[in-house]
């Protein structure tokens, strides 16, 4: 069964060039122009995924992904004609899954859609999968696509889960910010530092409002280790 993904943008060029770019790799779209509408279209039928332009007028993509995140835990890719840091961390804080700035390549975003699809839900090869990442008291079972620290669940996108599942597979291992996004993108995927620092922001925020204060180190000028995680 196709994906069926939904496009929020105000821009009715850009809606075209991403509903032909996405229907062109075998997906299904609806589009709308605004944030008001996009959560209408949401309630109507629930998408796999939903790409979703920050500057839109009634209502941002930031605020619909702010209401969103209190019902649902669709993968978000935002979209913005600004490549402003703030927007970037801000989409990402608030429960995005990607980040494409424009003018894009639409190559390029139906690649990112695809990653974040394949991330969302666990392959046949997972699925089947019985082992259990553990350290400390963080817990990842890919089958499930299951996070936990000390019991409590936690709530990752697919590709924090992605990263972390990283991280516990080479617990005593340094990873560089290059070796953290091969375990979350495709190799043809370019992506930038700041990109990796927010989703790590984010790991770590999540596993502190859990209760784990110590869960991915800063090595300097080296890159990222998993921390003791309670242990």
């Amino acid at each position: 069964m196709p994906h069926h993904i939904l496009v929020a943008d105000d821009d009715p060029h850009i809606r075209e060039i991403i509903c032909f770019a996405l229907e062109k790799a075998g997906m299904k779209t609806v589009a709308v122009s605004d944030g008001a509408a996009a959560l209408l279209a949401i309630e109507r039928r629930a998408p796999d995924l939903v790409v979703l332009d920050i500057g839109m007028p009634e209502m941002d993509g930031l605020e619909v992904c702010r209401r969103l995140r209190h019902t649902s835990d669709v993968p978000v890719l935002f979209l913005s004609a600004r490549d402003e840091e703030i927007d970037r961390i801000l989409g990402l804080e608030m429960g995005g899954d990607d980040y494409v700035t424009k003018p894009f390549s639409p190559r390029e975003l139906v690649a990112r859609v695809n990653v974040i699809l394949r991330r969302a839900r666990p392959t046949k090869a997972e699925q089947t999968d019985d082992r259990q990442f553990s350290h400390g008291r963080l817990a990842l079972v890919p089958a499930s696509h299951a996070a936990s620290f000390d019991g409590r669940p936690l709530v990752l996108t697919g590709i924090e889960f992605a990263i972390l599942k990283g991280f516990l597979a080479r617990p005593a291992h340094v990873l560089g910010r290059d070796m953290v996004m091969a375990n979350a993108y495709a190799a043809n995927i370019h992506v930038a530092d700041r990109t990796v620092d927010s989703h790590i922001r984010n790991i770590r925020a999540k596993l502190a409002a859990a209760g784990c204060t110590d869960a991915i180190e800063t090595v300097h000028g080296v890159g990222f280790r998993l921390g003791r995680c309670g242990a």
